[in-house]
C-alpha cells in the first residue's frame, strides 16, 4: 500500500492505527475460524470452536485436555482432569461437526468420517455465512472510522480535503482486508470440496 496520508496528520494518526488493528483483528478471527472448519483429514484445530463446560464456564477443549491427531481419521482428546470426559463427549456432541465421539472412561476418540458430498456444500454454506459475518465487522470498523472523520473535520481538528483524502485511505483498507478474507475463504472452500 503507499505511504499512508493518515500517518502523516497528527490528529489522525492514532484513528488509523486503531481501524488497521481493528481490521486485523476481525481476518485473524476469520482466519481462527477458518482453521477449526473441518476438511476431509483430522485436525486438532476442528475442535477450537467447541466450548465445555467446565464449572460453570465455557472453556475450549485445548484448555481442558491434549488433543492429538494420531491418524489421518482420527482426534483423541486426553482430559488432564478425568471428571470432565463427560462434558466433553457431551460438548462434542451437542456441537454442529457431526462427530460421534467414543469414550473408554480415560480417553476420547473422536472418529473424522470421510465427508458426504452434501456435508461438504454444508461446509461451504458454513463458510460463506463466517466470511459475511466478518465482512460485516470489518465494514462496521470502516462506519466508526468515517464517523471519527466526521466529527474531527466539524470540530476544525482537520480540513475537509484531508477528511476526504483519509476516507478514502480507510475504504482501500476495507477492500484490502475483505478482498483478502475472500481469498482465504476460496482456498478454504477449494480444500473442502476436493474428495
Amino acid at each position: 500500500m503507499a505511504v499512508s496520508i493518515m500517518a502523516g496528520i497528527p490528529a489522525l494518526k492514532e484513528l488509523n492505527g486503531d481501524l488497521k488493528r481493528r481490521m486485523d483483528q476481525a481476518v485473524a478471527g476469520f482466519q481462527a475460524n477458518l482453521a477449526s472448519t473441518r476438511t476431509g483429514r483430522a485436525s486438532v484445530h476442528m475442535l477450537d470452536q467447541v466450548k465445555v463446560d467446565y464449572y460453570g464456564t465455557p472453556t475450549p477443549i485445548s484448555q481442558l485436555a491434549q488433543v492429538s491427531t494420531p491418524e489421518a481419521q482420527l482426534i483423541l482428546i486426553s482430559p488432564w482432569d478425568p471428571t470432565v470426559l463427560k462434558e466433553i463427549e457431551k460438548a462434542l456432541r451437542l456441537s454442529d461437526l457431526g462427530f460421534n465421539p467414543q469414550t473408554d472412561g480415560k480417553i476420547v476418540r473422536v472418529p473424522v468420517p470421510p465427508m458426504t458430498e452434501e456435508r461438504r456444500r454444508d461446509v461451504c454454506k458454513h463458510l460463506n455465512k463466517v466470511l459475511e459475518d466478518h465482512k460485516t465487522s470489518v465494514r462496521n470498523v470502516r462506519r466508526d472510522g468515517n464517523d471519527a472523520l466526521k466529527k474531527l473535520a466539524k470540530d476544525k481538528a482537520i480540513s475537509e480535503d484531508d477528511e476526504k483524502r483519509a476516507q478514502e485511505e480507510i475504504q482501500k483498507m476495507t477492500d484490502e482486508e475483505i478482498r483478502h478474507m475472500e481469498e482465504l475463504s476460496a482456498k478454504k472452500q477449494a480444500e473442502v470440496m476436493q474428495v
